[in-house]
């Protein structure tokens, strides 16, 4: 079996010139300056998804406020606020808007009348499912314009990313 080098790869592919990565300098890599490097790039990818969204267009911690229910089901307010990292007046204001949308419905807690909790509904799971539909290509749009190296790239770095905001 021949080696394989990222040139061949290109020129297997049908690439008229070979493309080799160039050299990275060693002072991209040292921590700190890496560090600003990725905060900025994730910072733009990052707002360019959040500029595709559903039918509703929400606002980003609404649009939080959806996932977290789509992933772990009903919740009060206050775990809502907890997961979310807001303040529980902050989390009430969000709930009310949604369900003024038809997005989430409030009902009484099974065991507890005193309490609510927030549930997803069809149409809160439809913005979602749309929203993530639309990041998904607009992403894949964007991948599918790059070489199969630098996508092998961004995948080692995808498995890098999330081994660090597992931290």
């Amino acid at each position: 079996m021949p080696h394989v080098t990222p040139a061949s790869r290109t020129v297997e592919r049908g690439g008229a010139t070979p493309s080799v990565p160039p050299s990275i300098p060693r002072s991209r890599t040292r921590p700190g300056s890496l560090g600003s490097e990725l905060r900025v790039a994730l910072t733009r990818v990052s707002r360019r998804l959040r500029t595709q969204r559903g039918e509703a267009d929400l606002p980003e911690g609404q649009f939080g406020v959806l996932t977290v229910l789509r992933k772990h089901g009903e919740m009060s307010p206050g775990a809502l606020a907890e997961h979310e990292r807001t303040k529980p007046p902050s989390m009430t204001r969000a709930v009310n808007a949604l369900a003024e949308l038809g997005l989430v419905e409030k009902v009484e807690h099974a065991t507890d009348r005193r309490q609510v909790v927030v549930r997803l509904t069809e149409a809160g799971t439809r913005e979602v499912d749309e929203t993530r539909r639309r990041r998904d290509a607009w992403l894949t749009q964007q991948l599918s314009q790059l070489t199969t190296d630098e996508r092998e790239t961004l995948a080692r770095a995808s498995d890098i990313l999330t081994r660090i905001a597992a931290r």
